[in-house]
């Protein structure tokens, strides 16, 4: 059977190929052009943070403190980075010259990969489209972008965004749904960077396959908290708790439930939930920091993995209460879990807390390494030895001690998983490499590989033997 192309196969094949007829000048440009480019999409977050909050409240509750914290802010930072520092990484990088190589240089080229796909999230959409994409500009590239369409006021929002600061021929935005994303799949694209679920990530790496296309998958998974009995445990709750209902908890490296020493619960609990009063009042589905779940499919999905919980023998320890035509779940914390229950065996990604007790940390260790690799990783400890022993006894994508989430604000560091939870770095240099090819140029200034041509007389094989020998 011919297949015949929809309206819309046709309109993205043609905008691919007119990037792609563009790559050759995207990829002369001058770092002082690409920082020029980045200062755009910096500027434009800088004055439309109120644009940004006013869709993002209308697509889920969310305010304009929370918008400046986990969107503006990062947004802001990497832009900052990035021109700071584009012009020494655009730089060719020269090699050392073994011996064996006398006569050469050699130098690394980063040169563009070319035509990149971005597929962003929902759960921060400015954030987490914006910054792969200062880093695509930074390396030379051309971009389409497939926001997710869960929120359309912040995806119209990036169009718009997009068209005004860009030519299609070197940014464009494909809004649309999944259908929408099968068609971009389904071309060429020489590097895509995807944000978002591990079974999703797969679909996106089986399609890449098709075409040899590398991929930068940022997905999640489980991450878990590790609280010990020398912890501050005040400090410890708190600090959990706001960067836990941040967003919702709708976060992908959101602490997902905590490993507490048995000895510490009760204390652990009552200071996260005066806490959570402190940061929410008493009435949380009042407080004007607080978003909700993004919408009603999710909502019933977090809404149920309580419920399983409850039903299989689980408390709630803090929270509970839901309102189902806000898409509402208060703060909650649910003890007495156990690896049965669907809570711990799924990523939350909701206001949802489960807590564990242990007594040994053999038992933390053991625990965590019969699920998947985490994206992220927290201690709380003042004993090295606690600390050393998690560090060595786990994997995982980062580990931040003492504190939860902060790693995404260190540009010097890469960002990303390991296996489950991710596949390659991005952040500053990381993702201007990670949107790179790293082209390696050897340049012959003098022969000396001709000794080495046949015919093999006792004196070549004797210069080769010497050669080996001091290799």
């Amino acid at each position: 059977m011919t297949h015949i192309p929809t309206s819309a196969e046709t309109d993205i094949e043609t905008l691919f190929q007119l990037q792609k007829k563009n790559l050759l000048n995207l990829a002369a440009t001058t770092s002082k052009e690409r920082i020029a480019k980045i200062r755009k999409i910096m500027n434009w977050v800088l004055d439309n943070q109120e644009r940004m909050a006013e869709a993002l409240q209308a697509d889920y509750q969310k305010s304009l403190f929370e918008v400046k914290v986990s969107e503006v802010m990062p947004v802001v930072s990497e832009a900052k980075y990035i021109i700071k520092h584009l012009d020494q990484w655009m730089r060719a990088e020269s090699v050392e010259t073994p011996l064996k190589m006398l006569g050469t240089t050699s130098k690394i080229i980063h040169e563009p990969k070319g035509n990149c796909l971005i597929m962003s999230p929902w759960n921060y959409p400015f954030n987490l489209t914006l910054k792969p994409l200062l880093q695509a500009i930074a390396a030379g590239n051309g971009v389409i972008i497939k926001p997710s369409e869960v929120v359309p006021h912040a995806s119209k929002l990036l169009a718009e965004m997009i068209h005004e600061l860009f030519p299609s021929n070197e940014v464009a935005v494909v809004e649309g749904d999944a259908k929408v994303a099968t068609l971009l799949l389904n071309l060429p694209f020489n590097h895509i960077f995807f944000t978002g679920s591990p079974a999703i990530g797969k679909v996106v790496m089986q399609a890449a396959a098709r075409h040899l296309a590398s991929v930068t998958l940022e997905l999640g998974g489980k991450s878990p908290t590790i609280v010990d009995e020398t912890a501050d445990i005040k400090f410890a709750a708190q600090t959990i708790a706001a960067e836990k209902f941040l967003n919702n908890g709708q976060t992908c490296i959101a602490p997902d439930y905590i490993l507490i020493h048995r000895s510490k619960t009760s204390q652990f609990l009552e200071e996260m939930g005066k806490y959570i009063e402190k940061m929410y009042g008493s009435d949380v589905s009042k407080s004007p920091d607080y978003c909700r779940v993004v919408n009603n499919r999710h909502y019933k999905r977090v809404k149920g993995l309580i419920n399983d919980a409850v039903e299989k023998g689980a408390k709630i320890a803090i929270g509970g209460n839901t309102i189902d035509a806000e898409n509402f779940i208060e703060p909650t914390v649910v003890s007495q879990v156990n690896a049965e229950m669907q809570i711990m065996q799924e990523e939350i990604f909701g206001p949802v807390l489960p807590i564990l007790a242990f007594d040994k940390l053999e038992e933390v260790s053991t625990y965590i390494n019969n699920s998947e690799k985490p994206l992220a990783l927290y201690i709380f400890s003042k004993k090295r030895s606690h600390i050393d022993f998690i560090l060595q006894n786990t994997s995982s994508g980062a580990v931040v001690i003492n504190e939860t989430t902060i790693h995404y604000l260190q540009n010097n560091l890469p960002f990303g998983g390991v296996n489950n939870s991710g596949i390659g770095k991005s952040f500053g240099k990381y993702g201007f490499e990670e949107f790179s090819n790293k082209k390696a140029v050897v340049e012959n200034k003098f022969s000396t590989f001709s000794m080495f041509h046949p015919p093999a007389t006792n004196r070549v094989v004797k210069m080769l033997d010497m050669v080996i020998k001091w290799l």
